[in-house]
């Protein structure tokens, strides 16, 4: 089969296309997936890089968010059989390839309603948003939550999960096309995160008490700002950050607020099925649609990687296509 290796830690030119490999075959609890789609995520870009904290061993294929078709499964396998239209949360060997090895438990069931690029950007934005809000910021219906950068794979998800459950929505995007994006799924109001006084139009709009949750994509810009827009008992979410920066600890005292990281890897699997039995409700009852950006093909994945960390701007869910 064909598929993306990385023989050594780098920049994107280490993704290298091999079209020798060969296609796994599952065992006991394991499916294999003729792979349609497969999501790309700026955390495969630093696991790539060689300064993430968890690093494969080398050489291995990146990806973890696939959606395809059941080719075979393993022995011990009850949930799915041959054809079965499915999506993933994880893979054993990889998802940047024409096949996918994955444990049974990583793996749901993709509706007809979705096509398999939608499939493909479900995983890490739905899962990751989902931990977010329910589980780390524990938001009730009627609070109020700005999503700090919602115009990516994540915050379309935050947006549309957290208008589901009834907040009050508010998000921020760098472009008239994300902004209108971000509208159209979910939020009630949009900002423009490139305005110089975008941050006091923020506070105009939610007045003395502030914001309840801040789910932040790029923590080493923005935590300063988040602390000064919480409301009493606020928390920001981090989802991401990409170096350090300087926050007056100070701010967090007289409104007791916090600052909680996610990471959806340190989800249990009594978790994973709960997040998954939401979403599974979100795609029956239609308020889970993913919004599709950026399409590569496997020739094209560096550039891929290039573009999901230094284009600004970003509109809906970078995918690789593998039909």
């Amino acid at each position: 089969m064909r598929a993306i290796r990385v023989f050594q830690f780098g920049g994107p030119e280490v993704l290298t296309l091999h079209s020798d490999i060969a296609v796994p075959i599952p065992k006991d609890h394991q499916v294999l997936i003729k792979v349609h789609a497969c999501g790309v995520n700026p955390v495969e870009t630093y696991i790539r890089s060689g300064t993430y904290r968890r690093k494969p061993a080398l050489p291995y294929t990146p990806g973890s968010d696939v959606a395809g078709v059941i080719e075979a499964v393993g022995d011990n396998v009850s949930t799915f059989k041959k054809g079965d239209r499915v999506f993933t949360t994880s893979t054993i060997s990889g998802g940047y390839a024409e096949y996918a090895l994955a444990a049974d438990h990583t793996v749901y069931a993709l509706p007809g309603k979705l096509d398999f690029k939608q499939g493909a950007a479900i995983g890490i934005p739905y899962f990751t948003a989902y931990r977010a809000l329910l589980h780390s910021a524990r938001v009730k219906a009627g609070e109020s939550v700005l999503v700090h950068g919602a115009s990516g794979g994540v915050g379309l998800a935050a947006c549309q999960i957290a208008r589901a459950y009834g907040l009050k929505v508010l998000g921020t995007a760098g472009t008239e096309e994300g902004q209108n994006l971000v509208l159209q799924n979910g939020a009630h109001e949009v900002f423009n995160h490139r305005e110089l006084n975008y941050i006091d139009k923020i506070k105009k709009s939610v007045g003395e008490k502030g914001i309840d949750v801040i789910i932040e994509m790029l923590a080493n810009v923005n935590l300063s700002n988040d602390l000064n827009l919480l409301s009493y008992g606020g928390r920001v979410i981090v989802v991401g950050s990409r170096g350090p920066i300087e926050i007056d600890p100070r701010d967090t005292i007289p409104k007791e607020c916090s600052i909680i990281g996610v990471a959806l890897y340190s989800s249990t699997k009594e978790e994973f099925k709960q997040f998954a039995a939401a979403i599974q409700a979100g795609m029956e009852v239609g308020w889970l649609r993913p919004v599709i950006g950026s399409q590569y093909s496997l020739e094209k994945v560096a550039q891929a990687h290039k573009d999901i960390i230094h284009n600004s701007g970003t509109s809906g869910k970078m995918i690789l296509l593998l039909e």
